[in-house]
């Protein structure tokens, strides 16, 4: 599997100088390269290459590989839509591989410039450390802030996969991120009460307007996502520990296009469009290749309205965002556990064939198939 790694760039001022006369070079090869492939309709790297390659070297001053590299983050960026063309910051990131980069022990890294190759030191978390001391592949250098950052791709292997015992669904949301069918709830409180002091704040001080204001401003960027991207990083990392101690798998829900698909009031659009599921998700699936644990994807259709006692299926089951109550049978519960509870049992009902993560279509409520009675109304 491959994951990311981040090295915190220490270089001098004149490392620092080369660095970005050569960021600045590249990214400019790549617009003038992005008008001649939009003009020709290409994306083709095989093609461009034959007819640039030497305008790119001979006009620009670039390296042979960083030609290269600048035909395919160009072409890249063109396929992804033909409709326009494809423009470059001055100072956007630019890829780097072992051809014109090599880590000279564990705090040093040599990167090809314009004006030559520079030994520049880093700095890296533990974590990130640990990954750099695998097999390492291509980088990106980044411009953020006026740091420089290596982001290194590296390939890690996938934790030795266990036959689940039983799953341990989770059902995601905004007020509760995650629940899981254990009852353990991780409340959105946190993340919401972040989201509204940065959005008051960021109201005020574009109010203000002033240049002591877009210093603040420009100081405040990143901050609710880096934020809200730590509450996951810890609730995946208990959700996967958690079923690897219990010898289960996770079953999540599909909740592919739920913005599409949902409404909400006018109040409450922000919330809804800062909810980062998608990335909990990921988070999941990766720790969980990682730790050995089988994750699943299940479609969550009537998850929150099926009584996990009776099967009853309604609409009005689901007295609020919080309540459940069954109209059959009269069982209560919070209203995410439920769904987590019907999440972990659909999983189990359609037991997937191989190890890994998949996705899962089937309909079926496991309390059908052992001969419970149900009910079907509101639909």
């Amino acid at each position: 599997m491959q994951l990311v790694a981040v090295a915190k760039l220490l270089p001098t001022n004149d490392q620092a100088i080369a660095l970005l006369a050569t960021v600045e070079r590249v990214n400019e090869a790549c617009n003038w390269l992005a008008a001649r492939a939009f003009e020709g309709q290409t994306a083709n790297k095989f093609s461009l290459h034959h007819l640039y390659y030497g305008d790119l070297r001979q006009q620009f001053g670039l390296s042979a590989q960083m030609a290269v590299r600048a035909i395919g983050k160009v072409c890249d960026a063109y396929k992804r839509d033909k409709r326009r063309q494809p423009h470059f910051d001055s100072h956007g990131a630019i890829a780097y591989d072992q051809r014109i980069m090599s880590f000279k022990a564990m705090d040093r890294v040599s990167l090809l410039t314009l004006a030559g190759r520079i030994l520049v030191p880093f700095v890296a978390g533990a974590y990130h450390r640990a990954r750099l001391e695998g097999v390492r592949g291509q980088a990106d250098l980044v411009l953020r802030k006026g740091k420089w950052y290596l982001y290194v791709t590296v390939e890690v292997p996938d934790g030795a996969p266990v036959d689940p015992e039983g799953w341990l669904g989770v059902d995601l949301g905004i007020r509760n991120l995650a629940t899981d069918s254990d009852g353990e709830r991780h409340s959105g409180a946190g993340v919401e009460a972040v989201r509204q002091r940065m959005q008051r704040l960021r109201g005020a001080l574009q109010a203000v307007g002033t240049k002591s204001a877009k210093r603040h401003l420009k100081r405040l960027a990143g901050h609710e996502a880096r934020f809200r991207s730590d509450v996951n990083h810890t609730i995946s990392k208990r959700i996967v520990a958690k079923a690897k101690d219990t010898t289960r798998g996770v079953a999540l829900e599909d909740l592919s296009g739920i913005r599409e698909r949902t409404t909400v009031r006018h109040g409450q659009r922000a919330m809804h469009d800062g909810w980062a599921f998608f990335q909990l998700r990921s988070f999941v699936e990766y720790k969980g290749r990682l730790a050995g644990v089988q994750v699943v994807v299940v479609n969550p259709r009537n998850t929150s309205r099926t009584c996990p006692r009776c099967g009853c299926i309604d609409k009005a089951n689901r007295r609020s965002q919080s309540e459940f109550e069954c109209r059959a049978c009269g069982h209560t519960d919070h209203a995410d556990h439920v769904g987590a509870v019907n999440i972990a049992r659909r999983a189990a009902f359609n037991q997937p064939i191989v190890s890994g993560i998949r996705s899962e279509t089937h309909l079926a409520i496991p309390l059908l198939a052992q001969g419970q009675a149900a009910c079907f109304s509101g639909r």
